[in-house]
């Protein structure tokens, strides 16, 4: 420890990242300890705090109206707590040995090291940008940060074109491509997989397309991207795969991100096989007492599987934080893993699931089977009950939930908490068969269509036992 700050009686934080795991750590560290006992000091690369990035399709698509409205804590009011706040500023080096970490200004390039005595990594995850000709070109982007959503805000309002191509149809391609047509714009998904929302499995994805082609979405599968055409001017003019080209005035690219440890690999901390921080169940980086890292730079324990997995949502990054600032604050906490829960939305076709899909079973050596059943979100003779297909996996003989994926009308999305509460239980389809959920015609059938798929998974269960 820094002796100056000893004799004081202080401790310094250092937080590495402003967003939603690093400010929620900030945030419950204060509140366990005043300044006089823990000085915080937060660095931040962009120009924003505490944001909803999920949020950021939705206000490109115009759903939210103003970018100040996805900013749960602006960088003023974390400061008038007594944390430090230095935004525009990127940590450029973790020196471990000497606990400190070198920051540089990015509006002037000044750079100096600040000590610490406990350090918080909250690096989050970063776009995947084709390795390609094109692929840094103006007129196309990638959707991570408020920074990047204002980018493509500006170039939608600067291009005269309305052609717009979405590479990769996971999470924000799919609701990427849904903001574009609201837009106005021509809108082209081109995606190496057959179906969209790889987290589903194909029979399900394949619902997801064809909601897609009725907005007037034009889905291109089985398609590899080579190459990112420009014209004379340097700007995006196509997106080329090895049989087509597809006219853009604007490329968006939603092909997936990775864990953002670059500083974390240099500085030799532990990283998993896809390639996140590996932590305890503190939260703590392995082997090293007085780090911590949270949100989508680390890897989590998949409580279905057993493995480590890493999977970028802010719901996890804020718990996350709430971890690792009750920890570094002198308290305890653990967060003891994740099913793997999310929910997404195109148009009025809500996409769900939490779990397992059939490959991810297969390939920890599961075997297990398979149900789809068709229900309806409401009572059948009730106004406006929608249709909905939810998929079950149990595992073979034991009859243990493993996943669950859900795609259907208003009320479908939401219905895939159940499952995943009974997953962080360890229920089997047999056993979820007899909970008691609320029923009124307006909200479901008698029968919930999530257990009308455990019984007829319990039924297959022992079919095969």
């Amino acid at each position: 420890m820094n002796m100056s700050r000893a004799r004081r009686g202080t401790e310094r934080l250092v937080v590495i990242g402003g967003d939603a795991a690093g400010m929620s750590a900030a945030s419950q560290a204060r509140r366990l300890k005043g300044p006089d006992e823990l000085e915080i000091v937060a660095f931040e690369r962009g120009h924003f705090t505490s944001y909803s990035a999920c949020g950021i399709p939705y206000w490109v698509g115009g759903d939210v109206p103003d970018r100040d409205m996805l900013i749960a804590r602006t960088p003023e009011e974390h400061r008038a707590r007594g944390i430090d706040l230095r935004l525009r500023t990127e940590v450029t080096e973790i020196d471990v040995a000497r606990q400190r970490v070198r920051a540089r200004e990015v509006d002037s390039g000044a750079e100096s090291w600040t000590p610490y005595d406990k350090l918080v990594i909250a690096t989050g995850a970063r776009p995947i940008r084709p390795d390609m000709p094109g692929a840094d070109a103006p007129g196309v982007h990638g959707v991570q940060t408020l920074d990047d959503g204002q980018a493509l805000l500006d170039t939608l309002a600067r291009t005269r074109g309305r052609r717009a191509v979405v590479v990769g149809a996971g999470y924000i391609g799919v609701e990427m491509a849904e903001a574009l047509i609201k837009r106005g714009y021509e809108v082209t998904v081109v995606n190496r997989a057959e179906e969209p929302m790889a987290t589903l499995d194909p029979d399900m994805g394949r619902l997801v397309r064809e909601a897609m082609e009725g907005m007037g979405i034009t889905m291109v599968g089985n398609a590899a991207v080579t190459g990112i055409l420009t014209g004379d001017d340097g700007r995006v003019r196509a997106v080329a795969t090895d049989g087509a080209e597809f006219p853009a005035d604007v490329v968006v690219l939603g092909i997936g991100v990775r864990p953002e440890t670059t500083l974390a690999r240099a500085a030799g901390l532990p990283l998993g096989v896809h390639g996140g921080l590996l932590t305890d169940r503190s939260l703590r980086v392995r082997g090293h007492e007085d780090i911590w890292a949270g949100g989508d730079c680390v890897e989590v324990l998949d409580l279905v599987s057993g493995q480590e997995r890493h999977i970028a949502l802010g719901t996890h990054a804020n718990k996350h934080g709430q971890v690792i600032g009750t920890n570094a604050g002198g308290g305890y906490a653990t967060f003891p893993g994740v099913v793997g829960t999310a929910v997404s939305k195109v148009c009025d076709l809500e996409i769900a699931r939490t779990g397992l899909r059939e490959k991810d079973a297969r390939r920890v050596g599961l075997r297990f089977v398979t149900v789809t059943v068709e229900s309806t979100s409401r009572a059948g003779y009730y106004p406006d009950a929608s249709p909905m297909t939810v998929k079950m996996l149990a595992e073979h003989r034991t009859g243990r939930l493993l996943g669950v994926q859900i795609v259907g009308r208003e009320g479908a999305g939401k219905r895939v908490d159940i499952a995943a509460v009974a997953l962080t239980a360890g229920m089997t389809v047999d056993r979820m068969t007899s909970l008691d959920l609320g029923y009124a015609p307006p909200f479901s059938p008698v029968w919930d269509p999530v257990l009308v798929a455990a019984r007829k998974a319990a039924g297959a269960v022992e079919e095969h036992s």
